[in-house]
């Protein structure tokens, strides 16, 4: 996959269109993330020992991996790109390295 777990990422379609966030968590099967403070949803909490008071709570909800871009630092500030991979050769193992399509850049 071309987002891992703590990159910064940027919004580019649906309801939070241009919201930017950090990603917790990559399910690599659905493949969906998500992204912290983006597409929150309301959930229903019953009371318990956990917590007594219950309530409506707001939480994260994942998004699919086609509605994000991965954002990286420019001259002109932080813009979204597109991910590549690429094979280097280091010490005689071939190892793969993600490069950022806007600056060519190994992330």
């Amino acid at each position: 996959m071309s987002i891992k777990k703590g990159d910064n990422v940027y919004v580019r379609s649906g309801d939070d269109k241009g919201k930017t966030g950090r990603v917790l968590w990559v399910n690599t099967k659905k493949k969906t993330i998500l992204v912290e403070g983006v597409n929150m949803q309301k959930k229903h909490q019953k009371p318990s020992q956990k917590s007594p008071k219950g309530g409506i709570l707001s939480v994260e909800a994942p998004v699919h991996l086609s509605n994000v871009a991965l954002f990286v630092q420019t001259d002109a500030g932080p813009t979204p790109t597109r991910v590549r991979t690429r094979t280097i050769d280091e010490g005689g193992k071939k190892v793969k390295a993600r490069i950022a399509s806007r600056t060519g850049e190994e992330i």
